[in-house]
This record gives C-alpha cells, structure tokens and sequence, in this order.
C-alpha cells in the first residue's frame, strides 16, 4: 500500500470555502475530507498536518478557531501553528500610523514538514493543499533527493492550481465541495473518553440547524 501523507494550508482552504459563502462548510473533518483523496485499494493515510495561527486580535475569530483545532485535535490530525506578528506601518503623506498583521511561519512550516518527512521516510506520496508557490523549493529538493517518492498538489474548491507548483510535481487533484458536504463534523465533537471538546460556532450552523453543542 502507498502511504500517503497530507500537508494542508489552514489559511488556503479556509479562504477558499469562505468564498463558497456557506459558512457551515468551515466545520470540516479534515481526516475524513482527506480519505476522500485518496484511492482507498492503493493508498493508506499515514498522517494529516494542518499549518495556521490565530488571530490574536479578532477575539471571535479565535474563539472559533480555537474550537476548530480542539476538534481536529480529536481526529488525529497533528496541527502546527505559526504566528501573526504586528507589524506598525506610517502613511508618509497623511501622517497616519496602523498596525498590519502579517502571518509568519506557515509556508515555512508546511516546506520543513515536506521535507523532514521525506527524510524520515514516513510516506511515499505526499499530498500539499496549497497554491503558494513559495512551497517549489521544497517540493524540488524532495523530488532530488528523493525521485522515487511522488508529491501531488491538491487545489482548494473553485480555486486553481499553482503553476509553480504543479510544475514540479507529479501530479494534481482538486477538492470538491460535495466532498466537504459529506465530510462535516457533528454539533458536538468527543474524544476517545466520551468527553465534548468542542461545539460547532453557531455561526457554523448549517441552514434551518440552530442545534450547536447539542
């Protein structure tokens, strides 16, 4: 059997199903959204790496997200978080002054996990859900240090694919969004012990469901 293992954007999909604009689609099982990748007579999924970070300064926002990766948490998906660093930023013509948040370390992350589990020989097929082209580096020293081990690109809903990317890789495969449909969480997510370790946002509420956390 192949072992395939999969390196997701956080910030790539996310975007991508915010703009399908059904926002209960944010609630996906990313273990069984990626099972539905592979070709299950050929391939096993070895592992499942998220890479993302909270916003710090929207405190909604993190609240959900925060649920969401005790939910993933529980599936046995490993999540790699970075930062958002605040970076001060002046207007030399009109003297106002603002604070930008840039996201640090994902696509640097998702680049040494690639890499690092090609050399711990952990997979045979690695599958990245992204379309940063910054990730070609790493996709190339895999593909020279390693030929025999495939990388395939996999594109978020409605989006296309990094040419980059897809350049120097083996092959490619898009999510779709029947597959997120078929892959959503619960209300209520448990772990092994029975125990609630997160509930859907109730702005994750799929429509006509106003049952979160039950």
């Amino acid at each position: 059997m192949i072992r395939s293992s999969f390196f997701i954007d956080g910030f790539n999909l996310y975007h991508a199903i915010k703009r399908l604009n059904e926002p209960h689609l944010k609630w996906v099982d990313l273990m069984r959204l990626m099972h539905r990748q592979i070709s299950p007579k050929t391939e096993t999924v070895h592992a499942v790496y998220y890479f993302s970070a909270y916003a710090h300064w929207l405190p909604g926002q993190r609240s959900r997200h925060e649920q969401y990766v005790a939910a993933l948490n529980t599936s046995g998906v490993q999540v790699v978080l970075g930062q958002f660093k605040d970076k001060h930023k002046h207007c030399h013509d009109c003297g106002t002054t603002w604070i930008q948040h840039e996201e640090k370390e994902t696509d640097v992350n998702v680049a040494l996990y690639v890499l690092n589990e090609a050399y711990r020989d952990t997979y045979d097929r690695a599958y990245i859900v992204s379309r940063d082209s910054d990730l070609k580096p790493a996709v190339e020293m895999v593909k020279m240090q390693f030929p025999e081990k495939q990388i395939f690109i996999v594109a978020p809903p409605n989006l296309g694919h990094s040419n980059d990317l897809i350049q120097v890789a083996d092959g490619k495969q898009k999510i779709k969004k029947q597959q997120i449909e078929q892959s959503l969480f619960p209300p209520a997510v448990k772990d092994a012990f029975g125990n609630v370790v997160a509930n859907r946002p109730a702005e994750y509420d799929p429509p006509g469901d106003t049952n979160a956390g039950t």
